[in-house]
């Protein structure tokens, strides 16, 4: 059986009638006027995915490719590419039929992508508390005040990107900055969940206290501390996820808890 339902109420996807009894949640928006110089299925792909990723694409929730294909003015072959290669990711499952629906989280996986990631992670902050240089913790202090303020604001979708400027940074800093996109790729299914933990009353002041442990030992070239730091971060993130599990069941697939 396809998994879930369409999501209703806090989902910002518009939500267009199929001409039955249920409605279909579609993202509408036209390619951007950066996507010209690619192709319409890495333009659609790169929509899609962020969706998804972000939640405004909730598990469960259909994709329709007759639909997405006239939101974008194309053809349902960009489309299904885009649709392959999210199921490549683990991002959608497609039932032959039944129809192409967003994937519930993976739970069993995220321990071990979170150890990936702690472990590209961890390596890059040592280099960067041993090779920053005053003009480069000027920037990571920079960033932190940017997650101050974007915090103080609300915006959640504006502190995930802070968020994920904090740690491309590090990565920069080290001098390995091709890290970043392969730990981008290993952590994608935590995302999808750190999205959901970011609106939580406290969350993001401790989110912002943990990367404030990180800059404080990187600024004092303490690669031990700045390793310690960044791993009781990352592994903070798995005990909320045991949270978000057990708050919203359906936007899981079924396992054991976290462990």
């Amino acid at each position: 059986m396809p998994p879930g339902q369409p999501s209703k109420g806090q989902s910002p996807i518009a939500q267009i009638p199929t001409g039955q009894t249920t409605t279909v949640p579609v993202a509408v928006k036209p390619p951007r006027a950066s996507q010209r110089g690619t192709t319409a299925a890495a333009a659609i792909y790169r929509d899609l995915r962020a969706d998804i990723v972000s939640l405004a694409r909730r598990p469960g929730d259909p994709i329709v490719e007759k639909l997405v294909a006239e939101a974008f003015g194309v053809s349902r072959t960009p489309v299904r590419e885009a649709v392959l290669r999210l199921a490549d990711e683990g991002l959608v499952e497609v039932f032959p039929q039944s129809g192409t629906f967003v994937a519930r989280i993976p739970i069993a996986a995220l321990p071990e992508a979170n150890l990936i990631r702690k472990t590209l992670e961890q390596a890059t902050v040592r280099f960067a508390a041993e090779r920053a240089t005053r003009s480069q913790i000027a920037a990571l202090q920079a960033n932190l005040e940017r997650q101050r303020e974007v915090d103080a604001s609300g915006c959640a979708d504006g502190f995930h990107q802070a968020d994920e400027t904090f740690h491309a940074l590090i990565a920069d800093i080290a001098g390995y900055p091709g890290f970043w996109p392969i730990t981008q790729q290993v952590k994608v299914q935590i995302d999808r969940c750190r999205h959901m933990t970011l609106p939580y009353p406290g969350r993001l002041a401790t989110v912002i206290a943990e990367h404030e442990a990180i800059v404080a030992a990187i600024a004092d070239h303490d690669p031990d501390r700045a390793v310690t730091a960044l791993g009781d971060h990352i592994d903070g993130l798995l005990l909320t996820i045991d949270d978000m599990r057990l708050a919203t069941p359906l936007y899981f697939s079924p396992a054991e808890a976290l462990t």
